[in-house]
């Protein structure tokens, strides 16, 4: 490798993309082009990034089997970067077993960390999880310990362990600031303040009062019991019982909680359970079903008893009843809360995510586009969507390491 190669790769792993660009920028050679397609993406402009990556794979040919690979895993990320999460998993994990061939264990790691990041966006928390304990003992450079930090936290901050989540960011941002990529340290930053953010509002007869993850947890724990609705479950006395694909039962045992220690009136539950503005006797027929089937869903937790007005909620031996709801409350706040993270989106990326047809999350974007809570740039297949203001950088790690050395 040339004198110039070698110093745009070292100013690449040292988090300077300007610097690296200034020696290969006129470049046309295939670790030229890997280098320069590297630097774009760390600036932010992910689409030209991908098109020079691609053209350094194209140029290094299967004979360069180590280089060519690296390639695979720099297009990869650069894909993730722009959430475009349809990108082929079994060909990084050939250009994973192919680093590891050949003893590249650094990025043969950032390409399972990159896998394990794909995976907890789309909230495969178990898999993430087992795929992590492989690189249990395995020796990472400091970028690579860093996101390593942001994996284990995003999957603790997903099960509400407030605990392992503070000290696995306290193990990234000591590892970011170590690599010196500011990018890196960024990503750590804005991660830590996640923790300090509201993460649901506590709803119910009283005023309403926004609540940290940490708080969240201790109400969990405590003697109560809770109709979370931000992951639509009651939880009680040690017990979880699951509402997510029964949104009429999660609808009344909502509304119930809200309303404890009081009752609610048959027409009020019809209303918030139904969608009916007036409620016949077929509504009233419906409701006695849906209330038998909640009391059988809740029996170990929670008794649903009739009143003269309707029916009421109580607990069997928690102390009292709460609700957590999320901190905003919108017909497409879950797709709205992916498009947080300041990352340019694609609808077929969304679809992945939440679990939705790509025709429904469509919907959903041109909805939030007229009300002006996003934005979307691009036509066809390049259309993307996200919050404004349009941020002046990438907000994902990228390519800690000089990928195209031979």
């Amino acid at each position: 490798m040339d004198a110039l190669i070698t110093a745009a790769a070292r100013a690449l792993a040292a988090g300077n993309p300007l610097g690296a660009l200034t020696r290969v920028a006129l470049r046309d050679d295939a670790p030229a082009l890997a280098l320069r397609g590297i630097a774009m993406a760390q600036l932010g402009d992910l689409a030209r990034a991908r098109t020079l990556v691609r053209r350094a794979a194209r140029a290094f040919g299967p004979k360069a089997s180590v280089a060519h690979a690296r390639c695979v895993i720099a297009e990869a990320e650069i894909a993730f970067a722009s959430r475009d999460l349809g990108w082929s998993t079994p060909a990084l994990a050939a250009a994973r077993a192919t680093l590891e061939a050949h003893g590249d264990r650094a990025n043969a790691a950032h390409a399972r960390l990159l896998a394990i990041r794909r995976l907890l966006l789309l909230g495969h928390l178990n898999a993430a999880t087992r795929a992590l304990a492989e690189l249990a003992g395995t020796p990472l450079p400091p970028a690579l310990r860093a996101v390593h930090g942001l994996i284990v936290a995003g999957i603790a901050l997903r099960r509400i362990d407030t605990r392992t989540a503070r000290a696995a960011l306290a193990r990234a941002q000591r590892a970011a600031q170590e690599s010196r990529i500011s990018a890196l340290v960024a990503e750590v930053a804005d991660a830590m303040r996640m923790l300090e953010a509201p993460a649901a509002r506590r709803v119910g007869r009283e005023a309403e009062r926004p609540l940290r993850l940490d708080e969240v947890e201790a109400l969990l724990a405590s003697n109560a019991l809770a109709v979370d609705a931000c992951r639509h479950a009651v939880h009680g006395a040690g017990t979880l019982v699951p509402l997510a694909s029964r949104p009429v039962l999660f609808a009344l045992v909502r509304t119930l909680g809200e309303a404890w220690p009081e009752d609610v009136t048959r027409d009020a539950l019809v209303a918030r359970a139904f969608g009916a503005r007036t409620a016949d006797e077929s509504h009233r027929g419906r409701l006695r079903v849906e209330i038998g089937r909640l009391r059988s869903m809740l029996r170990t937790v929670a008794r649903v008893s009739a009143t003269k007005q309707g029916f009421a909620l109580a607990p069997r031996r928690a102390s009292e009843i709460l609700v957590l709801a999320r901190p905003v409350e919108e017909r497409h706040g879950a797709a709205l809360a992916f498009l947080t993270d300041g990352a340019a989106w694609s609808s077929s990326a969304l679809a992945l995510a939440l679990g939705a047809s790509q025709r429904t999350v469509q919907r959903a974007l041109d909805s939030l586009v007229l009300a002006g809570k996003i934005q979307s740039f691009g036509r066809g297949r390049a259309r993307r969507w996200m919050m404004p203001p349009v941020p002046g950088f990438t907000t994902t790690l990228l390519l800690p390491a000089p990928l195209p050395s031979a």
